[in-house]
């Protein structure tokens, strides 16, 4: 027989304790079938012997009671009412005569004890060099105002800084140093007014329109709101900033004795025949030095819309001496000005830098002819050249007399050097390698006699302090990250705010720390000795 044995699917793991179906088969194929019931048994189950039982217990908590009020409150209502009083009229001063005994025998009395007094304090030295400063004591120098002019969107440079004569308005004169050709951009000049309550560092206070790029800039020396400018094409102009419809109060115009390229500085000076007479007394000329070798003196009058031209000079080659001279200058060649600074102590003389490098000393007394033509309308022009310095290797940017001594003066320039001149020498008596890479900017302190600001190419402005140090700076400030610093300005009246102008158009107002400021001792002696040692040492 043969046998099959098949599970129930169900039943497979408990197959021995589950009944199963057996088939028979027979020879005959009958089929004969056993069949067996299903059992189910009981679960058994048992206790863990490593896990116990939690107890809990239900309980209930209950915050305190919150209290609240109600309450009414009143506002109350304000209401503005102008008044006005009545106009005082003015009570004239009137000086009382006191004749009497009293008073007579009083003065007798003091009079020589006074005078006695006065007379030893014109003899003491106590005081020298000691100036009143009313700001707080600072430590560090610190950024005051970044100012810049959202219309122009970092388009154009600055190319030139000034402060007005009462030291709260700062000028900023906008243009360009890379034209190829004849400037076609409108360019501004704008001012901010630092005590303003309002002062907007985004948009400035004044914003004037002018033809072409502006080049430089100037403030009148007495009148807040006048200032003179330069442009790219050859024009000068004056304008009166608090004038709100036509600021443009006079300009030279495009003539034929006037400038044919690009203006690189305007200075106001004092009329040389102002002390003849008292209408002359506070006269000013405006004095405009160009990159085509022309030396301009003009008249303002607010009369008249057109500059009257007074003076005109020509700077030529063979004005130089020849052992100063630059090689390839032929007489004849005309030299072109970049910077210009006057003598705060001779107002007929300044200092002009070129753009081939050489260092003169000017005067506008000078009667020398310059050879041109004589058929031209610059025949009557003078060379105004009266002496001239070593020269750098490079174009000259900045020069910058001293005010506290009368032979000294700063010049910086491409060859990577700041140099201090004696208008008595040749060689300059100190020379200053910042390592920085082109310089463009220097102006002394109008406080410290030994103290200096330099605009280096790398956007640093250095601040040098004789007294620490010859030729390292005591402070390098980094002003600027989009380019050189083109203009440095100290401000006259407040000693403490130094200003300075990048190649993107951005203006940094500086607070000076007090060390920088505040004189220690009698700096003009040292700063004399200085000139002096110096200038022994390079003649020995």
């Amino acid at each position: 027989y043969l046998m099959r044995t098949t599970y129930q699917p169900a039943a497979i793991q408990d197959h021995l304790l589950q009944p199963f179906k057996i088939t028979y088969y027979s020879h005959s194929r009958s089929l004969i079938t056993a069949m067996f019931q299903d059992e189910a048994s009981e679960a058994e189950g048992f206790p863990s012997c490593w896990r116990q039982e939690k107890s809990t217990v239900a309980a209930s908590a209950q915050t305190s009671e919150v209290i609240t009020y109600d309450a009414e409150a009143q506002t109350m209502e304000k209401e503005t009412v102008a008044v006005q009083t009545d106009e005082e009229p003015e009570k004239p001063f009137k000086l009382v005569v006191d004749n009497s005994k009293e008073l007579r025998e009083f003065l007798l009395r003091v009079e020589p004890m006074v005078s006695a007094a006065l007379e030893r304090n014109l003899e003491s030295h106590a005081f020298d060099g000691y100036e009143v400063h009313w700001e707080e004591r600072t430590t560090a120098v610190s950024c005051l105002h970044t100012l810049t002019e959202e219309s122009l969107n970092y388009e154009f440079q600055c190319t030139g800084l000034a402060w007005n004569c009462s030291g709260s308005v700062l000028a900023v004169s906008y243009g360009r140093y890379d034209h190829q050709d004849w400037c076609s951009h409108k360019s501004l000049l704008c001012t901010w007014n630092l005590d303003r309550r309002g002062l907007d560092c985004s948009r400035a206070d004044t914003s004037i329109d002018v033809s072409s790029c502006l080049m430089c800039v100037a403030f009148h020396p007495n009148l807040p709101a006048l200032i003179a400018g330069g442009t790219f094409n050859g024009e000068v102009c004056v304008w009166n900033v608090g004038a709100e419809s036509d600021p443009l109060q006079s300009s030279s115009g495009f003539t034929e004795l006037g400038h044919k390229e690009p203006i690189s500085k305007v200075s106001w000076t004092q009329d040389g025949n102002s002390s003849s007479g008292s209408g002359r007394k506070n006269r000013f000329h405006l004095l405009s030095l160009g990159t085509d070798g022309k030396v301009l003196l003009w008249e303002h009058s607010s009369e008249r819309r057109q500059l009257r031209l007074v003076k005109g000079f020509r700077l030529l080659a063979e004005s130089i001496p020849r052992s100063v001279r630059i090689s390839k200058a032929r007489g004849e060649a005309v030299i072109g000005g970049t910077c210009l600074s006057f003598s705060h102590e001779d107002k007929n003389l300044f200092v002009v830098g070129s753009e081939n490098g050489s260092v003169l000393k000017c005067s506008l007394l000078a009667h020398t002819v310059a050879s041109v033509d004589e058929n031209t309308a610059e025949a009557a022009f003078r060379s105004p050249i009266t002496f001239a310095f070593q020269p750098h290797q490079g174009p000259v940017y900045c020069t910058a007399c001293s005010p506290f001594h009368r032979n000294l003066f700063l010049t910086c320039g491409t060859d990577a050097t700041a140099r201090i001149y004696s208008l008595l020498d040749t060689c300059p008596i100190l020379l200053m390698e910042p390592g920085v890479g082109y310089l463009f900017s220097v102006c002394w302190s109008p406080s410290r006699p030994l103290v200096f600001a330099v605009g280096t190419g790398d956007g640093h402005v250095l601040i040098y302090d004789l007294k620490s140090s010859h030729i390292k700076p005591s402070v390098s400030l980094e002003a600027s990250l989009e380019g050189p610093i083109y203009t440095t300005e100290f401000n006259s009246k407040r000693h403490q705010l130094l200003a300075s102008g990048d190649a993107s158009g951005v203006v940094k107002v500086w607070r000076l720390s007090t060390e920088l400021v505040t004189q220690v001792g009698n700096e003009k002696d040292q700063l004399h000795t200085l000139a002096q040692e110096t200038m022994s040492t390079a003649t020995l």
